[in-house]
C-alpha cells in the first residue's frame, strides 16, 4: 500500500485540535460523544485492520453515528491521522526513557521504547516519516530523545543525527517485522507453506558454482533457526534487529569515546583565496 502523509488537513484546524485551542463547535446536532471518542475509535481500527481500514465511513460505523456526523468532531480524515498518530505517541510520553544508566544503556532505552512502540502500532509505520505531526505527544517523546543525546558530549548537529540515526534503523526493521507478521493473513498462505512451494526448484537451481558464499554460508548454519520457529522470516529479522541494535550502539559508543567529542558544530570557514 501507498503510505499515508500526516498534515495533509487543514494545517490550522490541526494544529488547534492537537494542541487544544479549538472551541468546540455550535452549530450541527447535538454531540453525543467527544473528539478523545472519535480519535480513541480510529485508533482501535487501525490496530484491528490496519491504516487501509480507517475511514470517516467505519469511525462513524464504530461508534454508532451517521458519517456526517463524525464531521461535527473532526473536519475529516487528514486532520484525524494526525490526532490519531500524536495520541498513540502519549503512550510513550507515559512510559518515559530511564534516566539513570550509562550513555549506552539510555540510547538502548530509546530504541526500544521506539520498536514496542510500532509492534504495539504497526500501522503508524505506514505513515510517511518525512512529515511530522507537530503535536504535543510526538515532540515530547523527540524533545526526550534529544535530552539523551544532547547530554553525550557531541555536537548539536550530532546529537540530533544519533537520534535519527537509531530511529531510522529501528522503523526500519520494525516495518519488515509488521510485513513479515502480516504476510499469512494478507496472502492466506503460511511462512512454511509459501517456503514448501518454491524450495524444490530453488534447490536446483542454486547451484554451489553459482552462489558459492551463499551455498557455504547455508551449510555452516547463517541462515538456521530453531526447527519449531512458525514463521522463519519473522524470526530471522528479529534476531537481526537485536545484532543491528547492538552494533549500532557499538558505533555509538566508539564514537563517543574517540573523536565525535571533540567536533563541534562551527560551520567551515571558506578559505581565503
Amino acid at each position: 500500500m501507498s503510505p499515508e502523509y500526516s498534515g495533509r488537513g487543514d494545517a490550522v484546524r490541526s494544529m488547534e485540535l492537537l494542541w487544544g485551542r479549538a472551541a468546540p463547535g455550535s452549530r450541527g446536532p447535538k454531540q453525543g460523544t467527544d473528539l478523545e471518542a472519535v480519535v480513541r475509535a480510529a485508533i482501535d481500527l487501525a490496530d484491528a485492520e490496519g491504516l487501509e481500514a480507517v475511514s470517516m465511513r467505519r469511525v462513524a460505523e464504530r461508534l454508532g453515528l451517521g458519517t456526517m456526523s463524525l464531521y461535527t468532531y473532526v473536519p475529516g480524515k487528514g486532520e484525524l491521522l494526525d490526532l490519531m498518530l500524536d495520541t498513540v505517541h502519549g503512550e510513550r510520553v507515559d512510559e518515559p526513557i530511564p534516566a539513570v544508566g550509562s550513555p549506552r544503556e539510555q540510547l538502548e532505552s530509546v530504541a526500544r521504547s521506539q520498536w514496542t512502540f510500532h509492534q504495539r502500532h504497526p500501522w503508524t509505520l505506514y505513515i510517511a516519516s518525512g512529515r511530522a505531526v507537530l503535536g504535543p505527544n510526538e515532540l515530547d517523546v523527540y524533545e526526550a530523545a534529544l535530552a539523551v543525546a544532547s547530554g553525550l558530549g557531541v555536537s548539536a548537529r550530532d546529537a540530533v543525527a544519533i537520534v535519527d540515526s537509531i530511529g531510522l534503523f529501528v522503523r526500519g526493521v520494525a516495518r519488515d517485522a509488521a510485513e513479515a507478521e502480516g504476510a499469512e493473513r494478507v496472502t492466506g498462505q503460511s511462512e512454511v507453506e509459501w517456503w514448501t512451494e518454491r524450495d524444490r526448484i530453488l534447490t536446483a537451481k542454486m547451484t554451489d558454482e553459482r552462489y558459492p558464499t551463499l551455498g557455504r554460508l547455508d551449510a555452516e548454519g547463517g541462515f538456521a533457526v530453531p526447527d519449531d520457529t512458525p514463521n522463519y522470516n519473522l524470526k530471522f529479522i528479529l534476531d537481526d534487529f537485536e545484532f543491528g541494535l547492538q552494533r549500532l550502539l557499538d558505533g555509538i559508543e566508539a564514537y563517543l569515546k574517540g573523536a565525535g567529542k571533540r567536533r563541534t558544530s562551527q560551520p567551515r570557514r571558506r578559505p581565503p583565496s
